[in-house]
């Protein structure tokens, strides 16, 4: 199964994010293409998950710009079975919503639904209330989640053909359930 997969500048669960990527490419012999927004490739080098994403795999690509790298019409003309989204900030989330397609992602989140291309988006901001996040160093930090982003992400959760992951776990069933149709 191929794979795009995109990161967007969400710190919150990004080093789970980057474990399960590396586990499921392994466990599932997955190939998986990396693509990240300019802020998420600041986000995963401030984590110092940069490098390991590089050596980990063969295609990681940093946007340019909406259309660059190509990832929108990769999409459309099938080169990948599916498009996941994870992390996914809250501004990523609420320009899908309101069908915004100014960056590498928020673009190809576009250009795979007209295509019939399955999208799923993590993001963790998905519940209203204070949640705790670890940033580097391993420091926590607390962060209220507000009503707006949550009604974005129910926002995506009634568009065709994107599909809303609430938990970092629920990513490798996703996996499955695409690989056990294969």
């Amino acid at each position: 199964m191929k794979i795009a997969w995109g990161i967007t500048g969400c710190g919150d669960k990004i080093e789970e994010v980057v474990n399960l990527m590396i586990k499921l490419k392994n466990k599932y012999n997955l190939d998986i293409d990396v693509y990240t927004s300019k802020s998420g490739k600041v986000v995963l080098k401030w984590y110092k998950l940069w490098d390991l994403l590089k050596d980990e795999f063969y295609d990681v690509r940093v946007e340019v710009d909406a259309n660059a790298p190509f990832l929108p019409g990769k999409l459309q003309t099938g080169k990948y079975d599916l498009f996941i989204v994870a992390p996914a900030t809250a501004n990523t989330v609420a320009k899908i919503a309101h069908c915004i397609a100014d960056t590498l992602i928020t673009n190809s989140v576009a250009q795979a639904v007209k295509a019939k291309v399955p999208v799923y988006i993590f993001p963790p901001d998905n519940r209203v209330g204070e949640i705790e996040t670890i940033i580097p160093g391993g420091k926590k930090l607390k962060l209220y989640i507000r009503k707006e982003d949550v009604e974005n992400v129910n926002k995506l959760r009634e568009m065709d053909g994107i599909y809303v992951i609430d938990n970092v776990e629920d990513i490798e069933k996703v996996i499955l359930e695409h690989l056990n149709k294969k």
